[in-house]
This record gives structure tokens, sequence and C-alpha cells, in this order.
């Protein structure tokens, strides 16, 4: 059974937890503030000492069978001695029995250690702020919607992402065609021409990033992208403090189609970019993109995740916990918009007559 590692406060004996404004390990309780690498090395010092420990042993119920378990792990929170049960992709989380903040450092040990971590900067209330702003100015969003639904829930997350670097050779090939028209006083004409046209050149990528949790849609992580690198750090645990993380369940080597799918598509659109010539037609007929000197690291990147229930659907949204990109989708009012659709329709139709009697009095 795996323990958890807590961050306690050494001078009133609080759970300090990660401040995404001073970017430092702060206690609720009594304010005081301690940079991670001065959290890291009491921890150090305090590993010779001696945890309480607390078992206890029941035959009450029954037995898990071999697959229910398979995908579960129980942890003991050493603060309350509440059993805590979580799904194995569970990194770090807070004791949902006395909301003490907590980290499995089990989880994060060997080849499943982060080689960087970007921290939070922006906090819950920023969170709920950016989905409030998300819901203005929406015509066709019901009206009822932001007054009836609910904020069920929303969990500062690190989510898995693994980073490809790689140097792309390209090559593409389309069928090109170039239109003349004159005329004289006879006759119009037409002339085209047809070319084969080629492009070729490196790429090189840097950091290409894959959602490596499968319950995150790859979609809405892509969707609040970009995230600033130049922000991130050495992975420590510490920086985890006061917020959940998954540990990936989509390997490197998983990742790698799609890895390959962003490199490729990126490096046919730069080479379609660099064909000018004002041809009339392109038509792709052969591409090929080969990589080089490939690697991939392993970070954990900050995501606000919200969910919102009205009626009886449930709206996932997404904020980039760096730069406050929200991303999510919502629901329509089908009536509004038929409204909308019928007034503007009319309204094109009375433009389009009037336009017509104007041009039917100068004939």
């Amino acid at each position: 059974m795996a323990h958890m590692m807590e961050y306690e406060c050494p001078h009133c004996g609080g759970m300090v937890a990660f401040d995404t404004a001073s970017q430092k390990l702060k206690c609720p309780y009594c304010d005081t503030e301690f940079d991670v690498d001065a959290m890291q090395t009491l921890e150090h010092e305090m590993k010779e000492e001696k945890q309480d420990a607390f078992a206890w042993e029941s035959a009450a119920g029954g037995e898990w069978t071999p697959e229910e378990t398979s995908k579960m792990r129980v942890y003991i929170c050493q603060s309350c001695s509440g059993e805590i049960v979580a799904e194995e992709t569970e990194g770090a989380m807070s004791c949902p029995y006395c909301g003490n903040n907590v980290v499995v450092k089990e989880q994060f040990s060997g080849d499943l250690k982060p080689d960087y971590i970007i921290p939070f900067k922006l906090d819950k209330e920023a969170a709920k702020k950016k989905l409030k702003e998300h819901f203005t100015g929406k015509k066709l969003l019901p009206k009822a919607f932001q007054s009836e639904n609910k904020l069920e829930e929303i969990k500062g997350m690190y989510v898995p992402f693994w980073l490809f670097d790689a140097d792309a050779e390209g090559e593409v090939r389309y069928k090109g065609t170039r239109v003349q028209t004159w005329q004289d006083s006879n006759y119009v004409y037409t002339r085209t021409s047809f070319y084969d046209i080629v492009r070729g050149g490196n790429v090189s990528f840097a950091r290409i990033p894959v959602d490596g949790s499968s319950k995150m849609p790859d979609d809405l992580m892509e969707s609040i992208e970009p995230f600033d690198f130049s922000e991130a750090v050495p992975f420590k645990p510490a920086y985890m403090a006061g917020f959940l993380a998954d540990r990936y369940d989509v390997t490197a080597e998983d990742s790698k189609e799609r890895a390959n799918a962003r490199i490729r598509q990126s490096t046919l659109d730069v080479l379609d970019a660099d064909i000018t010539g004002g041809y009339a037609t392109k038509s792709p007929i052969g591409s090929y993109v080969n990589l080089s000197n490939s690697s991939a690291k392993y970070a954990l990147y900050p995501v606000w995740v919200m969910t919102t229930k009205w009626r009886d659907d449930v709206f996932l949204f997404a904020m980039n916990g760096q730069t406050g990109k929200m991303v999510g989708n919502l629901p329509m009012d089908k009536g509004l918009y038929w409204k909308h659709h019928i007034k503007w329709t009319v309204i094109l139709a009375i433009i389009i007559f009037v336009i017509m009697m104007i041009a039917g009095m100068f004939i």
C-alpha cells in the first residue's frame, strides 16, 4: 500500500499548497511562504523521522476481483487516516475527507518522473472568471443556461504531455495551371498552361506536445495551446501541492502516431506556403516527410478543468492554467437560431428586392 507525502508548515503545522501568484509554497493558515527548493531540503532532512502508521484490518465486506483492482490504488492519508481509493493514473490529489494536499511520490518515480513542469500561474478564481467571460456575448446561448447551470466541479490539474523534438525533411508535388484570357473583335481566347510544381525543404520542430492522458480529449488539449515552455522548470513534486496530477496512460510510443501527424501536416503547410506564382489551380499529387534526430521528453502542463450541468447534459471546459485561454462547447437555443435565421433571410430578401427595383428604374 502506497503512502502519501504531505507538505507541512514548520511554523504552525498547517498543510501548505503551491501559490500561483508568488510561485512559492504558502501556508493558508499563517501565510508563511517557502521556496520550493527550501521545502525540498526540509523534506530531505525529515526523511529519517518516523511517521505515524495506522493500519486497520477488517473482515467486513467482500473481496475485489483482480480485474476490479487492476485499475485502482488504495492510499492512507497520514493526516486523518482516511482511506482514499483512486484510479491508478492519479498522481496527486486532495484527501476527500479532510481536504489536505498530498502527493503520491510512488507514482512519480523511476520512468514515471517528468522531466519538466510548467507551474500554475492562474488560480481557481481566475478560472471561474474566465468561464463567465466565455459565456458572455454568445447570442445563441440559452438565457436560462447561465442562471440554471451549476458548476459541478473545478479542478486544477497537471496534464501529462509528451514533447517531441525532430528534424523533418519533406517534399510536396502538385499539378498546377495558369490561365490567360484575351479577345479580339471576333473571339474570346483562353490559354491554359499546365505545370509540375515541386517544393522541398527542412523544418525543425521543438517540443511538439501530445496529450498523454486518455481521459483528456486531444482536441480540447490542442485548443488551449500554446504553452510557453520558457517558463518550464525541472520537475519537483512540491509544485503539485494543492493540485491534481494525472499519470500518463498513453505511452510515448503510442503517442508517436499523433506527433507524426502534427509534424507531417505542419511540414506540408510550410512547403505549401512557399509556392507562389499565381497558379489558377493547384492539386496535390504526392508528398513525403522523413524524420531524423527525433527524441521525446515528459512534462506536466497546468490545466483548469471545469464541468457544468444544465438540464440533463454535462459540459466540459478547459483553461490553460498559464495563459488563461478557455475552450469548451456550449448549448444552442434552437428557437433563437431559427428566429435569427428567419430574420436575416427576410432582411436579405428585402435588400435584394430593393436592388432589383432600383436596377429596373434605370433600364
